[in-house]
């Protein structure tokens, strides 16, 4: 961990944390789990997790004893998700002054519909069995350094009664409201922090805008429909439609779009509008809204639309709510820019599935696998964060971040290495990301985390050895 220098005032930013060791003791130490000896375990646990996070339990932990440990550990009813992902939120909303943007997303978590697990409810198209987890990822404003998980909430899906009305609806527990509970979770935030929440559009809810506005943040909401009524500034009540394409171009900017399936990559252009509105009260008022003296919520709407998409292309549009002052072009601008950073939190969920493996863990309760999803959930920040180091710290010198160990084993392994003395971080993971398969060649772009982290086990597997026949040498 260490500070830098923000644009306007001083702020946190994260480094990738390298001694899986240290990392685990900063993480897992303050978990109180009933007994100090569980604490010394998830401790150790976790460091063997962290220097293969993809491998199974018996791969992670070669002494046989240490794997009964484990499956005992996740069978203790102190051991909870909540129990062991906590102090990391704490740590993580103990940011310095500054901006930080809350990426809010929730993700399915799958052990399939045929494994025999006690607990799970249906998920997806009600082909698969898990949970819901909704994940708050803090990353810094500016740099898009990811800082960590400053929230989380596991939620199981409920069936929706049949002939349910708009008034029943909101007297049961909805889905919906886990984007509540979690910016709750989170609270307000510390004196000279600011706390902009970047949300998708199952987020566009007046209960959620009201929950934001008690704990004091601001938000970036992408609309979920463009026909709902709004106030506009005059005091008419249009349909949000009717109400943007009457706004005036502000603006045009580029934007780099990465190749999708189906899609090759492209340059769009992008014409930007805003303007002022309020969201009315709704008709039907869930018991949280009631509890409050609500009124109107006023905001600013910015919108962003592709103009002139090739043929074939889905065209890029995003109508999006905001209680940031919008009065320029670069300031709607800025709004935009922090809604395209959800990517994070969607690469965090890579991680968390893939990079982790949560979904081919084989425990057989629902309250074992949500214990096992709070830990890969710490672990998976630290894969996000090694990604990061090299796009937020190109230029920094690798000696300065990486141990002479790693170096030297790199250069072993990396024949064509001349020197590592001078390496830059950005240098140095794109020589890791080439232990794991990444070719480097001028037409590969950049590698992903994956890659990443398979060059990052190869060699962590080479500087164990190393170290390990040094200690043989001195005991020798």
């Amino acid at each position: 961990m260490g500070v830098a220098s923000g644009t306007s005032t001083e702020v946190q930013v994260v480094s990738f944390q390298i001694d899986a060791t240290e990392w685990a003791q900063q993480q897992f130490a303050d978990c109180q789990l009933g007994d100090k000896r569980r604490t010394r375990r998830l401790v150790k646990m976790a460091e063997q997790v962290a220097n293969n996070p993809s491998a199974s339990f018996p791969e992670q932990m070669p002494v046989w004893g240490d794997v009964k440990g484990a499956y005992r550990f996740f069978a203790r009813e102190e051991v909870t998700f909540e129990a062991i992902a906590e102090p990391h939120w704490r740590q993580t909303r103990a940011v310095q002054p500054g901006r930080y943007l809350v990426l809010a997303d929730t993700t399915e978590i799958d052990f399939g519909y045929h494994r025999d697990i006690e607990g799970l409810s249906e998920i997806g198209n009600g082909s698969g069995r898990g949970f819901l987890l909704h994940n708050g990822l803090l990353v810094e404003a500016d740099s898009q350094s990811v800082i960590g998980v400053a929230g989380q909430a596991i939620y199981y899906r409920k069936p929706r009664p049949k002939k349910e009305n708009a008034a029943q609806r909101f007297k049961r527990e909805r889905e919906s409201r886990v984007w509540g509970d979690v910016i709750d979770q989170i609270g307000q935030p510390n004196d000279g922090v600011q706390l902009v929440h970047v949300c998708d559009r199952g987020a566009d809810d007046f209960e959620v805008f009201c929950h934001l506005q008690q704990n004091h943040s601001d938000w970036v909401v992408r609309a979920s429909s463009l026909h709902r009524k709004i106030i506009t500034p005059g005091g008419t009540t249009l349909p949000l439609d009717a109400y943007i394409h009457d706004l005036s171009v502000a603006g045009e900017y580029e934007l780099q779009l990465r190749a999708r399936p189906g899609q090759p990559a492209r340059t769009a252009t992008l014409e930007v509008r805003f303007g002022s509105l309020a969201m009315p009260i709704p008709e039907h008022k869930s018991d949280y809204v009631k509890s409050l003296d609500s009124q109107p919520i006023e905001m600013s709407v910015v919108w962003v639309r592709e103009v002139n998409a090739p043929a074939g292309a889905s065209p890029i549009e995003w109508v999006l709510y905001t209680s940031l002052s919008v009065t320029t072009f670069d300031e709607a601008w800025q709004v935009v820019g922090y809604y395209e950073c959800r990517w994070l939190v969607e690469e965090y969920h890579k991680a968390l599935k893939t990079g982790c493996g949560v979904q081919r863990r084989l425990l057989r309760e629902a309250t074992r696998l949500e214990a096992m999803v709070g830990l890969m959930s710490v672990v998976s920040v630290r894969l996000l964060q090694l990604k990061s180091v090299a796009r937020n710290e190109p230029d920094c010198l690798a000696r300065d971040v990486v141990p002479l160990l790693w170096l030297l084993m790199l250069k072993a392994v990396r024949k064509k290495l001349r020197r590592v003395h001078d390496l830059t971080v950005y240098e140095f993971y794109r020589e890791v990301a080439k232990l794991g398969g990444f070719l480097g060649r001028k037409s590969d772009g950049e590698p992903g985390w994956i890659t990443i982290w398979r060059g990052w086990e190869k060699l962590n597997s080479l500087v164990q050895g190393a170290a390990l026949a040094i200690e043989l040498k001195k005991c020798g």
